[in-house]
Parts: C-alpha cells; sequence; structure tokens
C-alpha cells in the first residue's frame, strides 16, 4: 500500500499532508505517517513550523470505522495526537471540508487553527453511542469553555467555519483557492513564540465557575437525549475537564469510552450506521445502471400526503406540477405547503427568499394534460385500488413514455396497479410516511415488472431529497405496515384480556418509542376508515367512534386530553373495553409489563423473519432502517432484528412459544443455528 501521508518542504515549514481518499479516515497508515512527520520535523533543526493538511476534498473526516471491534494497532490517535501537541514547533492545521471526530481532535492537538470559510468541525461521535476517544472532550472544553463544548461533544452536529472562529475552535479564516500558502504564512508568524497548547487551556472555567452550566443543557436536551447512554457520558466527560487535571480527565474519558464502546447501544448504532448506507443497495441491479433524469415531478393530489411529498422535491430545486380535482383544494393545499415553508423561515431554518425560491418551483393544476411531460409522477390519492387504478390508467395515456409513475400507496398491490397501464415497469411504489416533508423513510416497493433503470433512479432520488431509502418486495403492508399490523393485533388482544391500554402504551414509551398504539390512534383520529354508522359495532375502535370519541380531533379518544392536549386515561373508555371484552366472552386478568412488551415486540420479530424468508425484504438491517426511520423504533437498540439478535433470537422463540403465538420456519433457524439474520 502507498504510504497515506507525504512530506513537502516550504523553506522552514514542514507541511505533512494525507492522501488517503475519500475522506482521509485516520486509520493505522495514516496515524503512523502523523507521527512519523512530526518525529521528521522535530529532528531536523532547518524546520521550524509544521503544517498538517489533506488532499482531496476534505480535511480528516474522521476514525476509520472499520477497525471499531477490532485489536488495536499502533500508533492509536492519543498517542498520534500527544506527540503532535508536546512539539515545541508550532503546529499548524489547514482545515477544510469536514474535520469531524478523530479529524476534529487533529485539529485540537495542534497549536494553531486555520480554516477555509467552507469548512465544518464537529465531534459526531455520540451519534455512533460514543464520545470523543482522543482527548476531545478534555482538551475542547479547556480551549472553547464548557458551555460553547457541550453543544459539540454532546449534540455531535457540526458547525462551521465561521461559528468556529467565534468560539475560539479556529484562529483565523483564510482563502478557499490558498488555503495551503495562508497556512504556510501563518504557521511562519508563529515562529518563535511559545506554543499554545489546548491541554493547558483555562476557557473550562466557565464550568467551574457556573456549575449549573451541566444540568440546564442537560434539561435543555432531555427530549432529544432521553435513552441514549452517551449524551450523559458526554456531558459527564466536559465537567471531568473543569473538575481534574489534564492526565486524570484523559483518564475519566477513557474509561468512559470504553464503556460504551463495550456496551449494546454504541453496537447497535454502529450497526445502524453501515445498516442506512447497505439500504441503498439494490444487491442484482448493476451500480453502473443508467438512470433516468429527473427534472420535472407530478404529483396528484395535494392533500396532507401529496402537499409533503411536492415540498421534498420543491425543497431539492426540483419543480413540481400538483394535481388536484376542484380548485378549493388546490388552493387549500397550496396554500398549507407555503405556510409550512413560512413557519420553517420563522424558525430560522430557511431564508424568505428560499421560501419564495421553493414555491416558485410549484405549478398548480386542474388539468392531467398539464403532467405530459414531467419525468416522475407520483399519485397521493385515496386508498382505493379502484381509485387508483383509474389514475393509472389516465396518466397511461398522458404522461410521456419513459417516465416513471409511482404509487404512494402504503398497503395496496403494485402488481395489480401496474396492470392498468401498458408500461409495468416504468411503475414502482414510494411509499411517504406522514408528514412526508418531515419523516425520513421512503419504503420503496419493487414491483414483479419494475426495471433496473426505475428502480436504481428512484433510489438516486431519495438522497437528493433528503430520504432514507429501503427496498420492498410486493406484499400487504409492505415491510412497515405488515410488521406493524402484528404489534396491533396484539395490542388489542391485550387489553380484551385486561390490559390497560394505557399500560400498553407506557411499555412502548418506557423501551424508547416516542409513543404507544393507542396514543398513536388518537393522534391520527379514531375514525379514520369508521363507517359511520353507531349502530354497528364490531371493534372497540368503533365503540369508541359510537361514543363520539374521536381522538385528539375533538377531545377525547382512548383518552381524555385537555388544551394542551396532555393525556388522561378515561374511565369511560376502560368500562367501553370491559363490556366489550365480556360481550365477546373474554376473561379479564393482571398482565404485566413484561409480558406487554414480549407479545407486541417479539411478533413483530417474527414476522420480519417471514419477510426475509419470502425475499420482500434484501437484508435484515434494510427491515432494522423501515422501523427506526419510520416508526420510531429507538435508534440505541439498532432496529428490531438487530435487537432481537442483541436478547437472543432464542429468547423470542421461546418467548412466542410461551404465548402460543406463530413461530416462523426462518426464525426457528436462525435462532438454531448463527443466532442471527444475515
Amino acid at each position: 500500500m502507498t504510504n497515506p501521508i507525504r512530506t513537502e518542504r516550504h523553506d522552514n515549514v514542514l507541511v505533512v499532508i494525507s492522501d488517503n481518499p475519500p475522506v482521509n479516515a485516520l486509520g493505522q497508515a495514516v496515524r503512523a505517517g502523523l507521527k512519523n512527520a512530526i518525529e521528521e520535523a522535530l529532528g531536523d533543526s532547518a524546520i521550524e513550523a509544521v503544517v498538517i493538511r489533506c488532499d482531496g476534498q476534505t480535511f480528516f473526516a474522521g476514525a476509520d470505522i472499520t477497525e471499531f471491534g477490532k485489536p488495536p494497532v499502533g500508533p492509536n490517535l492519543p498517542e498520534t495526537l500527544d506527540a503532535m501537541e508536546a512539539s515545541d514547533k508550532p503546529v499548524v492545521a489547514a482545515i477544510h471540508g469536514t474535520a469531524l471526530g478523530g479529524g476534529c481532535e487533529v485539529a485540537l492537538a495542534c497549536h494553531y487553527r486555520v480554516a477555509v470559510p467552507s469548512a465544518k468541525l464537529g465531534l459526531p461521535e455520540v451519534k455512533l453511542g460514543l464520545i470523543p476517544g482522543a482527548a476531545g472532550t478534555q482538551r475542547m472544553p479547556r480551549l472553547v469553555g464548557a458551555e460553547a463544548a457541550l453543544p459539540l461533544v454532546v449534540g455531535g452536529n457540526p458547525i462551521p467555519a465561521k461559528k468556529a472562529e467565534a468560539i475560539g475552535l479556529v484562529d483565523t479564516l483564510v482563502g478557499e483557492d490558498s488555503l495551503e500558502a495562508d497556512a504556510i504564512a501563518f504557521a511562519k508568524s508563529k515562529i518563535g513564540q511559545p506554543v499554545p497548547r489546548a491541554s493547558e487551556g483555562t476557557a473550562n472555567e466557565d464550568g467551574v465557575r457556573d456549575p449549573d452550566i451541566f444540568d440546564r443543557f442537560r434539561a435543555s436536551q432531555a427530549r432529544r437525549i432521553r435513552g441514549f447512554d452517551a449524551p450523559n457520558a458526554a456531558i459527564e466527560a466536559v465537567k471531568a475537564a473543569g473538575q481534574l487535571s489534564y492526565a486524570e480527565g484523559v483518564k475519566k474519558e477513557r474509561e468512559l469510552f470504553t464503556k460504551l464502546m463495550t456496551g449494546t447501544q454504541s453496537a447497535a448504532m454502529r450497526h445502524y450506521f453501515f445498516a442506512e448506507r447497505a439500504a441503498n443497495k439494490i444487491d442484482d441491479v448493476p451500480r453502473d445502471t443508467p438512470l433516468i433524469p429527473i427534472k420535472k415531478v407530478g404529483v396528484i393530489g395535494a392533500g396532507t400526503m401529496g402537499g409533503g411529498i411536492t415540498m421534498n422535491f420543491l425543497s431539492a430545486g426540483i419543480p413540481v406540477t400538483i394535481l388536484e380535482m376542484a380548485q378549493d383544494a388546490l388552493d387549500r393545499g397550496t396554500s398549507v405547503m407555503r405556510k409550512n415553508y413560512e413557519n420553517t423561515a420563522r424558525k430560522g431554518r430557511m431564508s424568505d427568499a428560499q421560501v419564495e425560491q421553493a414555491m416558485g418551483l410549484l405549478t398548480p393544476t386542474l388539468s392531467y394534460d398539464d403532467l405530459a411531460d414531467c419525468d416522475l409522477v407520483i399519485e397521493a390519492v385515496y386508498e382505493s385500488m379502484d381509485v387508483k387504478k383509474q389514475v393509472f390508467s389516465k396518466l397511461d395515456e398522458v404522461v410521456k413514455e419513459g417516465a416513471i409513475l409511482a404509487s404512494n400507496t402504503s398497503y395496496l398491490d403494485i402488481d395489480e396497479i401496474a396492470t392498468a397501464t401498458k408500461r409495468p415497469g416504468y411503475v414502482v411504489g414510494m411509499h411517504f410516511f406522514s408528514p412526508a416533508n418531515v419523516m425520513k423513510l421512503l419504503e420503496v416497493v419493487r414491483g414483479e415488472k419494475t426495471r433496473d433503470d426505475v428502480l436504481a433512479t428512484v433510489m438516486k432520488l431519495s438522497k437528493k431529497i433528503g430520504k432514507v431509502a429501503a427496498v420492498s418486495g410486493v406484499c400487504p403492508g409492505f415491510i412497515g405496515n405488515r410488521m406493524l399490523s402484528k404489534r396491533q393485533e396484539q395490542a388489542n388482544e391485550l387489553i380484551m384480556e385486561g390490559a390497560n391500554y394505557w399500560d400498553v402504551d407506557d411499555v412502548l414509551l418506557e423501551f424508547g418509542f416516542p409513543m404507544g398504539p393507542f396514543q398513536m390512534g388518537d393522534l391520527a383520529g379514531i375514525d379514520i376508515g369508521w363507517h359511520r354508522d353507531p349502530t354497528k359495532v364490531t371493534t372497540i375502535r368503533e365503540a369508541l367512534c359510537a361514543a363520539e370519541r374521536f381522538g385528539q380531533k375533538n377531545g377525547k379518544g382512548f383518552y381524555d386530553y385537555d388544551e394542551a392536549r396532555n393525556r388522561t386515561p378515561s374511565d369511560e373508555v376502560k368500562q367501553i373495553i370491559a363490556d366489550f371484552a365480556a360481550r365477546e366472552g373474554k376473561e379479564q386478568r393482571e398482565i404485566s409489563k413484561d409480558e406487554i412488551r414480549e407479545r407486541l415486540l417479539y411478533p413483530m420479530v417474527n414476522e420480519g423473519a417471514k419477510i426475509l424468508e419470502e425475499g420482500m425484504a434484501q437484508r435484515a438491517s434494510d427491515i432494522d432502517v423501515v422501523w427506526i426511520n419510520g416508526y420510531g423504533w429507538p435508534l440505541y437498540t439498532g432496529g428490531p432484528m438487530f435487537w432481537a439478535q442483541t436478547i437472543g433470537l432464542d429468547t423470542v422463540v421461546a418467548g412466542l412459544e410461551k404465548y402460543e403465538l406463530p413461530v416462523s420456519a426462518h426464525l426457528r433457524e436462525k435462532a438454531r443455528g448463527t443466532g442471527k439474520f444475515d
């Protein structure tokens, strides 16, 4: 292998250059090269300063994640950075692209940092269930202060170079096209001066003077970090930077890092990191498959889903023609989109000019003919096979040849929808999740005749519109809703057998979901799909509707709601459920939270195993991607399939058998074998 680190002499400055594409990850060869380069500089009296920069599109973008969990090969990153910081000759980091994770720690170990304005810096380790492990939690607060360090270390989101300069993380901004020359000039200006070391900084004293900084920050992030181990460890590490000496602080960081690295949460989050990237790959579609250019999109339906879908494309700069059947519905839909954008602008997440730019790409219409030149048309109409087939038949008549025709169906058979056209190869499912302009998941449903270029185009397009996509085969409910139906079946059974419906919800909240099934029902509206006949009561939901309990929309569903929409269990609902259970002859009994959790989650894993067995999902990790992004499955468990492996597939099988629930052959086989799905 070619040495990824080389050095060049510019007068009395040694420029150390990393060329380790694609992102200059800090693998073993890079670490060794950096350490050797520093030793070269220190051993040569003609060299009076050092500049560290990277070739390619970015500065060091982080550790080499493929090394995680493997035996360490020296030098490790802390050793390398300590050698760098110990130099009595000024060492300058010249930053472009991103300096993330270990890359930011490299910058922190340098005596000075210069950056181009477009650069970003950050410590995103928390997103892998970790904290920085090369003294980042100790150098950062000593350099910029605990208050400025907390969002970086605990939140994990990078900041632009201008903000980094404002908090003291970057010393100066330099020209986009003159980074090396400016960094060399800066390094020369520091020759002969005592070098400042971040490890000796005193900015962290703000956390000593005001120790409440940490509790205030934890409280402000409580909802976002609930259930996650790493953010709390990160707060503890930053706090240690003010309470302990540097050496003791580094020791504390290492203890916290090691505990996280060997824990289940980080393993789960690292699993997800790779799972999201794998989900975009289609095993039997060549990577060089030519893509269909998507320059204009049509959307049918300007309601909640159609409007949300449209916003994804407008925000990505893709023109959209949106079709409705009536002018008032069209006006209402476009008005909601504008209002959503304006609300985003009010929160400072986009400018007024960007609002106008997005809305300027929208063409409302009442005529199918205006969709004729679209490259992709997505229908978001009523969930009825007859209605959808009528729409696709009409599209087949008016939309140009070679255009992709997509359905946003959440449940219906894409292959049957495709029979309404003469071009089934161009038909695909694009199942967005509500609200479609917010939720990240896109289930891409591959029909029996869907062409490779259609599938590859939609998967590529998903990234452009900010979605995480996973491919599903054609089956009722696809991946996500098919598994959700098994959870809902058990939730309904449990309350018929005597479980309190609020306990069912609370079990899932405690597990890490944002809400339980009955809360979700109240939020969506219990009356969705109701036949509107109060005398016809065949389910608990129909009984609630007959009692005019429709959900949050009228202040009473499974729960009673106050004006702030805080929920309280309802005695009326408890009686309705008890009466319904008695009428059905269901005996009531005490049901433990353990039983509730197992009966809700184990059938989902079993259904996931069947989905894999039938080839409806390419890989188990795709199922995890669907559930984390579309249904709020807690990221720190890795998704349903990874979680099942964590607790043991044999445990899941035994649990299903205990409750006399079906066990798929595929799940039994994997439990008896490797204990893993892939």
